[in-house]
């Protein structure tokens, strides 16, 4: 089966990023739940990739446990704005380039700022969108770090 070759691909490889791909069936809605119990690895370990925005419409990425949510609260007052909300999908495809379901945080089509999950550096390997729905990449978590200059902060609650 040939992997898709998207712009998250290209952005790894130009980056020199040693990854495995990582093909499952995709289910709309389905989510990280999915993708964990068909590659049979925790949620915890499956990172989502989320595109959120500021009051002002400053779009930003937030990286989190798949078995976590964001706490919005918690962001919006760690990054110092009134508040921060989810985009809206065709926001977000216009933003990153993806479609939601297969947004990923490497080769985004405009420059974002990006928060991590800090525990989410403490864990060996994650698996993270690959810029396609139904198609994970497997890293290092410091890559966010080296490469998209991800900045730790804690705003996980548990879903």
């Amino acid at each position: 089966m040939g992997y898709p070759v998207t712009a998250a691909v290209r952005f790894l490889r130009n980056h020199g990023i040693r990854y495995s791909e990582h093909m499952y069936d995709y289910e709309d809605r389905g989510g990280t739940a999915v993708s964990s119990r068909e590659l049979g690895v925790s949620e915890h370990a499956v990172v989502k990739t989320l595109i959120m925005q500021t009051e002002e419409s400053k779009p930003l990425v937030i990286l989190m446990h798949g078995d976590r949510k964001v706490s919005t609260k918690e962001l919006a007052r760690i990054i110092g704005v009134k508040s921060v909300r989810p985009c809206d999908p065709n926001v977000v495809t216009k933003h990153s380039g993806y479609v939601v379901g297969g947004t990923s945080p490497f080769g985004t089509r405009k420059e974002m700022p990006v928060y991590i999950e800090r525990s989410i550096l403490d864990l060996t390997k994650v698996y993270i969108n690959g810029g396609a729905r139904g198609f994970l990449v497997c890293v290092p978590p410091s890559v966010f770090v080296e490469t998209l200059n991800a900045i730790p902060v804690g705003v996980a609650t548990v879903t």
